[in-house]
């Protein structure tokens, strides 16, 4: 199984490309299944390329307890084509409004695949995204990542790479987390 993660903040024609790119490198491996976190923007071009490229999609919702727990507005419809082109769905216990949490499970994604497909530009994590500390922390547990960033790729904010950015190697580390803000996972 394949763990998708990367930054939320892709333009659409961004994700057009991620798309095209991540089903042309699902088409040439032979990954059966991916499992990306439900969500708006990045995890449907993700689950769109992963159907298209014939494989299987898992698609986690956050749970509160043994229910699904209600999604931010933003992620409510993508969620329900995620579901619609979902093979299987999984419930996750974390709050989605709480950063923490969500980075929490992804973490816990990450630690049940067999690899990472990161969506990533190589900039360090800035406090607010967490795909530089994700691809640290699949690649400290030694979960092989693939980095996916198309020609001409950009983010929302407009910003270019980090000058120092390199997404072959290792970002510096996590973002430092509180203790009361650490996401415990049920056994």
């Amino acid at each position: 199984m394949i763990a998708a993660v990367g930054h939320a903040d892709l333009t659409a024609e961004t994700l057009e490309r991620v798309e095209s790119e991540v089903r042309a490198r699902l088409e040439r491996t032979a990954a059966e299944a991916a499992v990306v976190r439900a969500g708006a923007g990045l995890p449907v071009a993700l689950g769109r390329a992963v159907r298209a490229a014939g494989r299987r999609l898992v698609v986690l919702l956050a749970a509160d307890g043994a229910a699904p727990a209600p999604l931010p507005p933003g992620d409510r419809r993508a969620a329900g084509e995620l579901l619609v082109l979902a093979d299987r769905a999984g419930l996750v216990d974390f709050d989605p409004g709480d950063r923490a949490a969500c980075i929490g499970a992804d973490e816990r994604m990450i630690r049940t695949s067999r690899r990472l497909l990161a969506v990533w530009d190589g900039s360090p994590s800035d406090g607010r995204d967490a795909t530089a500390h994700l691809v640290a922390y699949a690649r400290a547990r030694g979960v092989p990542v693939d980095v996916v960033w198309p020609e001409g790729a950009t983010r929302r904010t407009g910003r270019p790479p980090h000058p120092t950015a390199r997404p072959d190697r290792a970002p510096a580390g996590p973002p430092a987390r509180k203790e009361a803000d650490r996401v415990r996972h049920p056994a």
